[in-house]
């Protein structure tokens, strides 16, 4: 703005001639300049290198713009500042959106910036890998923390906005291959300022307590600041803690977040994701159609053995019961004969003989005998009629 037109401004503006005041103060003009400065010019963006930037415990943020030849106060309101999802490096390229305004009370020029951005996903990218290296640095993005997603779950949790095309495609998928399987639904916004609260207590409220086995957190793709929430330090630590295997569903195959690389399972698309999930009924049939087939086979199979090894055990038994016959018989016979060479004709076939008084009983020693007493020998072959003539003890 030039001279005259800030004069004729000052003059015929809003304050009207009569009412302009001999002498000013300095609040005055401040307020007067920042109030031409702010309703004269639109908004702008301004392209610079940031330097000095800081930000305060109440959440405003200073920096400076710079280029070759001249620099540019700058200063970040907290409810702007909360957009940053980093801030920006000593030197970095960034272009700023906002309004020329004068801070009153210093009579200091600034341009109030609304919006900042680096070339490309530049402070998207730095708040990324950032977060990255820190969640790598605890472990959380560790393979060997990851969970196995069950084969066969009889109820899916989904987290994700019911506006999208997402939901029904998950739900779509689930009906075609499982249609058994249970679909609970979370919804949560998953874009934009609130998202990353949003999805935070639908992780909550799903797993507090858990009736899904598994779930799916996701949405459709996007650029990486659409993306944000899935890079939200809040969800992905809600991610981490979950009590049940996560798959995360977040955009197409070219995008990954922090989500995707904390969860237990990582699907390139929600599509994608249900189909990890639950397992393919036509795919099942095959598979039970196969184990019947085995289990058939198996039981036919052991059947037969088992056939074969009752016919072994029978052959052996009665292998066994004509062995333990066989060697009774050759036992008994052996008592037999040991029984009758202990007998009294065996005695007697060896040349001996036995007298026997009359009522046949077996005289056993010189004290049965009397002189003149009659008695009968019985030998092998026959008997003898003999008497006493004396009767004498050995000595």
């Amino acid at each position: 703005m030039n001279d005259d037109l800030f004069f004729q401004a000052a003059n015929t503006g809003a304050l009207g001639r009569d009412r302009v005041p001999e002498v000013w103060s300095v609040s005055q003009v401040n307020a007067l300049a920042r109030r031409l400065l702010e309703g004269s010019l639109p908004l702008i963006w301004v392209a610079g290198e940031v330097s000095g930037f800081k930000r305060y415990a109440a959440g405003h943020c200073f920096f400076t713009l710079k280029d070759k030849r001249a620099q540019l106060g700058c200063v970040m309101w907290r409810e702007a500042a909360r957009s940053l999802p980093a801030e920006p490096p000593e030197g970095m390229a960034v272009h700023a959106f906002g309004y020329l305004s004068i801070y009153e009370r210093a009579g200091r020029f600034q341009f109030v910036v609304r919006e900042l951005s680096a070339k490309g996903e530049g402070l998207w990218r730095l708040a990324f890998e950032r977060l990255r290296a820190k969640l790598e640095n605890e472990g959380l993005l560790d393979p060997a923390r990851k969970r196995k997603v069950p084969s066969h779950p009889a109820c899916l949790g989904v987290i994700t906005s019911l506006e999208g095309a997402a939901i029904r495609d998950i739900v779509s998928i689930v009906r075609r291959r499982a249609p058994w399987t249970d679909v609970l639904v979370y919804p949560a916004r998953v874009q934009g300022d609130e998202a990353p609260s949003s999805l935070v207590d639908a992780l909550r409220h799903a797993t507090r307590p858990a009736r899904a086995e598994v779930l799916i957190v996701g949405r459709g793709g996007g650029s990486l600041e659409d993306l944000r929430a899935f890079n939200d330090e809040r969800v992905v630590r809600a991610i981490a803690a979950s009590a049940i295997p996560v798959i995360s569903a977040v955009g197409h195959e070219v995008d990954v977040t922090l989500a995707d690389l904390v969860a237990d399972v990582r699907a390139a698309t929600p599509s994608a994701a249900a189909e990890i999930a639950v397992p393919d009924r036509t795919r099942l049939r095959k598979e039970l159609a196969q184990a019947g087939e085995a289990l058939a086979a198996s039981l036919q199979d052991s059947t037969m053995r088992g056939r074969q090894r009752v016919e072994r055990l029978e052959e052996r038994l009665v292998e066994t019961v004509r062995a333990g016959i066989a060697r009774r018989r050759l036992m008994v016979e052996a008592l037999r004969r040991r029984l009758g060479a202990l007998g009294p004709m065996e005695v007697l076939q060896r040349g001996y003989s036995l007298a026997l008084d009359r009522e046949g009983k077996v005289l056993r020693g010189v004290s049965a005998f009397r002189p003149g007493s009659e008695f009968t020998l019985r030998l092998k072959d026959g008997r003898v009629r003999a008497r006493a003539e004396t009767v004498s003890e050995e000595a």
